[in-house]
């Protein structure tokens, strides 16, 4: 199986839903740029993205959309 992108936003944001999808048992990858972004002049404004197996999106989706409808 692939990998899923199931979160693009702040660093902030970001650490807390990967926290409450590894508490559920779902390993996450996340993806941030901001250090790049900064390096080549363009700023920290890059979001941070958050990639789970695509396998264990049933799992994940009431998690995130959870986390989403409480913003």
């Amino acid at each position: 199986m692939g990998l899923m992108k199931v979160f693009s936003g702040s660093e902030v944001m970001a650490i807390a839903l990967k926290t409450k999808l590894e508490e559920a048992g779902i390993e996450t990858l996340m993806r941030n740029n901001n250090q790049s972004a900064i390096v080549l002049g363009t700023g920290g404004s890059i979001a941070v993205e958050i990639f789970i197996d695509e396998s264990k999106y049933g799992k994940a989706d009431p998690i995130i959309t959870d986390f989403k409808m409480n913003l």
